[in-house]
């Protein structure tokens, strides 16, 4: 016979692999994922939990899940109760990835209640982003080459990647861009060389913005090494 959980909510951070099978909970379940997507079937409909989506099960609904090796999601089981008493999907913000202390669940769980809902949604796989701007940082990325990856509108796009990372897309690139300068100039590449692979116009432009948006200059990276 199972157990009813106890009145205080528990937050968990757990490692999934394989098929579980269906099964059901004496109280409401949340998931999201921090690594990876798990495929759900939930009372006989297809899911899924990411990165930029969660889910709400509410006690007693049926399901089953399905996750490559290497998932690692937030589980927090908590009482049923108003926020958690029915299906919901929600939008991962950047306030329920960060600063994540399982033993502060009723915080970890104000925060999943606060997250605003979302109907049904394509994932935004950042491993893929990531790779396209490493493989052309040089190029021109403005935020319709970065939303044709994923056949998403631009504004669509936008407003998901905030929510996921709470940076626009232009200042993910950017900070892509200014991480990859200083790994390069901390390797010995001159400035002006390194600019140009990172997209930059000049070495001038570089060297603006890694004082405005780091506090670094370039001759302080160099001397890292």
């Amino acid at each position: 016979m199972r157990r009813p959980l106890a009145l205080a909510p528990r937050c968990s951070i757990r490692h999934y692999s394989g098929e579980y099978l269906g099964h059901d909970h004496d109280h409401a379940q949340i998931m999201y994922a921090l690594d990876g997507r798990m495929e759900l079937e939930i009372g006989g409909r297809a899911a899924f939990t990411d990165s930029s989506c969660g889910m709400v099960i509410p006690a007693g609904m049926a399901h089953t899940f399905m996750s490559p090796r290497g998932v690692r999601m937030v589980v927090i089981d908590t009482p049923d109760g108003t926020g958690v008493d029915r299906l919901r999907r929600f939008a991962v913000t950047a306030a329920c990835r960060n600063g994540i202390d399982a033993s502060y669940a009723a915080l970890q769980l104000a925060k999943v209640l606060e997250a605003p809902a979302i109907l049904a949604r394509r994932s935004i796989d950042l491993a893929r982003l990531d790779t396209a701007l490493a493989r052309a940082l040089h190029e021109p990325w403005d935020t319709a080459r970065m939303a044709a990856l994923y056949f998403l509108s631009p504004q669509r796009f936008h407003a998901r990647l905030l929510e996921l990372t709470g940076l626009s897309p232009q200042a993910y690139l950017r900070a892509h861009r200014l991480d990859t300068a200083e790994r390069l100039l901390r390797d010995g590449s001159p400035l002006e060389a390194t600019a140009l692979r990172v997209g930059y116009r000049s070495a001038s432009a570089l060297g603006f913005a890694l004082r405005r948006e780091r506090q670094l200059g370039a001759r302080a990276l160099r001397a890292t090494r």
